[in-house]
């Protein structure tokens, strides 16, 4: 199944089945007004949604329309907790370099999370407004989970029974005040702007064999200005969803509807790319000397997209940059 968000008025906004090609879809807020009250009623209203999409795939659905993915939220325009993991380690090992950090000793055994603002997720087509082009714009691309309760203590494999919907993710983040904040030693707020999803976010069945050992085996594909930087592979995850889902969930619960995130795809061979500058940057660095690839600029645009071999799948994220006007 596949599900987008409309506004109404309303923080959540109203739930849209949407047709596997993404042509169509069709309001299900009969069936829960919201993705977020779905995911808390998960069992009741699974098998009612299958039916609404199945009728979405055959033409009939009440209420049927074109879909329109830039008249959509985020598919969860908030959430009960973000969490983002860095679980690619060649993307940490290469910020590492980046930032002259050194290499934590348990870097290979724990995955690194942190706890983002849930509060305000961007649509796919969402400007993101800040208030300087010296911060250091950057994107990252992701892929995420959105999973259902998740009790204190529970075990990787569990962990991954537990996912429902998987998610692609812009994760905007602004360099220069990264590595204060981090040297400050209590996480990143001001670094870390409002995350951009793709139009849709889509249960795991949707994948196939593309959804294999808690990983999205697809290439993730990104640009800037239309220009490709990278087409890193989803396969790479060095630690899989059920390890950081266990993780972030060995002192405390996780409440259905929380969204964890990959960290930036990034892999070993220079031939993918990259879905971040800051990574791009730091290649250029060790190649040329010296960075090349200015971090983004008011006006600049960046799609990313993930899609099966048949067709798409999230959708495309299309968003741009724009500075933050005085006052606004």
């Amino acid at each position: 199944m596949k599900f987008a968000t409309l506004p109404n008025g309303t923080e959540d906004g109203a739930l849209l089945v949407v047709s596997r090609d993404l042509t169509r879809a069709a309001p299900a807020t009969d069936i829960a007004p919201s993705l977020l009250a779905a995911l808390r009623d998960w069992p009741r209203v699974e098998p009612l949604l299958r039916e609404r999409a199945g009728q979405v795939e055959a033409g009939n659905a009440q209420g049927l329309v074109p879909f329109a993915p830039e008249d959509t939220l985020a598919p969860l325009p908030r959430a009960p907790q973000w969490l983002d993991g860095s679980a690619f380690l060649n993307h940490g090992r290469l910020m590492d370099q980046a930032f002259g950090n050194e290499p934590l000793p348990d870097f290979d055994t724990h995955p690194l999370v942190y706890q983002g603002a849930s509060d305000d997720f961007l649509g796919s087509n969402a400007v993101l407004l800040t208030p300087d082009e010296a911060l250091g714009i950057d994107c990252e691309g992701e892929f995420g989970v959105v999973v259902d309760e998740v009790p204190m203590g529970t075990n990787p494999q569990d962990a991954l029974d537990l996912v429902r919907l998987i998610v692609q993710i812009n994760d905007w983040s602004l360099r220069v005040p990264g590595p204060w904040e981090m040297r400050r030693g209590f996480g990143f707020v001001q670094a870390k702007p409002s995350t951009g999803f793709a139009p849709c976010a889509v249960t795991p069945d949707e994948l196939g064999q593309y959804w294999q050992a808690g990983r999205v085996c697809l290439p993730l594909q990104v640009a800037v200005n239309g220009r490709q930087i990278g087409t890193p592979h989803g396969s790479e995850m060095d630690f899989h969803f059920g390890q950081i889902i266990a993780h972030a969930a060995r002192t405390r619960k996780l409440g259905a509807g929380s969204i964890i995130g990959s960290g930036t795809v990034s892999n070993a061979a220079r031939a993918a790319g990259s879905a971040c500058l800051a990574e791009v940057r730091v290649i250029e660095k060790l190649d040329f000397g010296a960075p090349q690839t200015p971090f983004l600029h008011f006006g600049d645009r960046v799609t990313m997209e993930a899609t099966l071999p048949d067709g798409r799948l999230f959708g495309k994220i299309n968003q741009r940059v724009r500075q933050l006007a005085s006052g606004q």
